[in-house]
């Protein structure tokens, strides 16, 4: 369930989260409608887990009829990662010489690729730390999906989008609060579960991050 949800929130967050600061840096015009958006996304960097999962109860579940299911938890945790990938990037992309967008502007590029070809390249390093900022905190919420309907306990694999599911945070914290001292083993052992997935998907985020880095060369 946990790779499921995780997977399937990274395939829709980051490339919308890119491609909006892509659009902010390099497209949008500077004025007052532009900086009002930017000051909005940073503020829902800092909104509570909860308030988005209440979010996606009422739109995904409820308005859209998606009910209890993965594509539910997914479109909910992308929503709360997109602030922090767009902020990221953004700076990324801010970081990213000017001259460089004048060299490939001079000999003839156009603005689409200038992004593509140049500055997105130079600026992935940044925008891959935003990447492991992200997945770092959707993997460990609890409390969106407990909102938008994570199962407490399953005995199968989900099977598709619109499955039944629980993720590992949720197994914790169901196992956590019994009394029963097995309970509390299998909590502990869920936490190292949790790490070292974790780990392992920050790990391929790092590694694409380095490999990046040693292409860029200004």
């Amino acid at each position: 369930g946990t790779l499921w949800v995780i997977g399937l929130t990274a395939l829709i967050a980051f490339p919308i989260g890119v491609g909006a600061a892509v659009y902010l840096e390099e497209y949008a015009p500077n004025n007052r409608w532009t900086r009002l958006l930017k000051l909005n996304i940073a503020n829902l960097a800092g909104v509570p887990s909860v308030v988005y999962g209440l979010l996606g109860l009422g739109v995904f579940v409820s308005l859209l009829n998606l009910g209890r299911t993965i594509i539910s938890g997914s479109l909910t945790l992308a929503l709360l990662i997109l602030p922090v990938i767009i902020i990221a990037s953004q700076e990324a992309i801010r970081a990213v010489p000017s001259s460089l967008r004048q060299a490939a502007l001079a000999l003839g590029a156009t603005r689409w690729q200038v992004a593509r070809d140049h500055v997105l390249p130079a600026a992935m390093p940044g925008i891959m730390t935003g990447i492991i900022l992200s997945i770092s905190r959707a993997i460990g919420e609890t409390a969106p999906l407990l909102v938008v309907g994570a199962a407490a306990y399953v005995t199968f694999n989900p099977d598709g989008l619109m499955s039944k599911y629980t993720v590992i945070p949720m197994q914790i914290y169901e196992w956590a609060r019994r009394p029963q001292a097995e309970f509390t083993e299998l909590a502990a052992a869920a936490i190292i579960v949790l790490l070292v997935v974790l780990l392992f998907l920050n790990g391929i985020a790092i590694f694409l991050r380095q490999r990046a880095s040693s292409r860029v060369r200004w």
